[in-house]
């Protein structure tokens, strides 16, 4: 049964407001604002956030939510499990990629495991294409009522090779949560907090926990919307923090982007922990949270914003994902309006990363 107390307890906290709350900060343009007017229209959604070149320009919190309370955000904490892993990467506490995972979870192992376990690497889980069948969606609930589901994740059957097919799994998030507990001897929260600290207003409000007392990886943590964008920048500015501290390697964060196969349910590009599409003509990176908890990043432009929503319904097959997809495209061409133009800034964007189609949506959702 997962363990949600505290997650609770901060979500509960979040609904204290009893109206809708307004920010314009300085520089926030006409356009801008227009956009969030209408966004009003968007019943599921709770909050919006945008910053360009670091600076917060607008913000709106609809139908009495903060952007400061806290907010479950879903499987965009996926993302955040693989900024956890590339630090570790750097650090050398994991070799890369390419590392197996079994010699890292042996305990764990099934009897009589099927011998491409062992050739499952840890890039395998961060993109998706372990080959596992999902413990997502309709197979979510028996995975988390399981006594130990570090050990029924490696116990699902293969239905794919290994790199073949993204299979969307929150079981392959949260072995790498296993891992970087056990090879750190810390729970992921204590690492996150420790190497994320100098990532001003970044902060994890709240996070569920396995039986064994893992912290899961890839749903149910609790963060708020301006902490959200914090850890958003992060990537937008190459890994580096607001005091110069190189909290993560521009390198990881080129990999993580790089398109390494394709949503089933949408079609977009994933790389490691992220979705990359096209929007308004941008090429954009972004996470995806049960719900519609959005984050997006837009090199080319500067831009990152966050979007989060009701999360106890799907955003996929309602057509909330494709409004929000849409409400993005609106920010983009505003902000694009009052930008100065940025030379040679598309170019560098699209170089890392070529842009991906905008493919027809699908009733996907990323579920738990």
């Amino acid at each position: 049964m997962i363990i949600r107390s505290l997650l609770i307890l901060a979500l509960a906290l979040a609904a204290v407001p009893a109206r809708a709350t307004t920010e314009t900060p300085e520089g926030a343009g006409a356009g801008l604002e227009a956009v969030l007017d209408r966004a009003t229209a968007i019943t599921p959604l709770e909050t919006v956030v945008v910053a360009v070149d670091g600076e917060r320009v607008a913000e709106r919190g609809y139908r009495g939510h903060r952007v400061t309370a806290p907010t479950n955000i879903k499987s965009a904490s996926k993302s955040v499990i693989s900024l956890l892993v590339g630090i570790a990467i750097d650090r050398g506490v994991l070799e890369g990629p390419d590392q197996p995972i079994a010699p890292l979870l042996a305990r764990d192992l099934p009897a009589n495991a099927d011998p491409r376990l062992a050739t499952v690497t840890i890039g395998n889980l961060l993109s998706m294409q372990a080959g596992l069948e999902r413990t997502s969606g309709a197979n979510y609930g028996r995975w988390v009522s399981s006594g130990n589901w570090v050990r029924a994740a490696l116990a699902q059957p293969f239905v794919a090779e290994p790199g073949a097919e993204m299979l969307y799994s929150t079981g392959s998030t949260h072995l790498l949560s296993a891992i970087l507990t056990r090879k750190t001897g810390q729970s992921t929260l204590s690492l996150a907090r420790e190497w994320l600290a100098p990532v001003d207003d970044f902060a994890i409000s709240a996070w569920d926990r396995d039986p064994q007392g893992i912290y899961l990886g890839g749903n149910q943590m609790a963060m708020s919307p301006r902490s959200l964008l914090a850890f958003g920048e992060l990537y937008r500015t190459g890994g580096r923090a607001p005091d110069g501290t190189q909290v993560v390697s521009a390198e990881w964060i080129e990999t993580s982007w790089r398109q390494r196969t394709n949503s089933r349910f949408t079609g977009d590009g994933y790389g490691y922990g992220w979705f990359l599409r096209d929007i308004a003509g941008e090429p954009v990176r972004y996470a995806w949270g049960y719900g519609g908890q959005m984050l997006y990043v837009v090199p080319s432009l500067g831009l990152t914003m966050v979007m989060t929503s009701d999360d106890t319904a799907p955003a996929g097959r309602t057509g909330h994902r494709d409004a929000l997809h849409a409400l993005a495209g609106e920010i983009i061409t505003a902000v694009a309006a009052d930008a100065p133009a940025k030379p040679g800034a598309a170019e560098g964007a699209q170089s890392a990363t070529p842009p991906v189609p905008s493919p027809p949506m699908d009733q996907g959702d990323p579920a738990p």
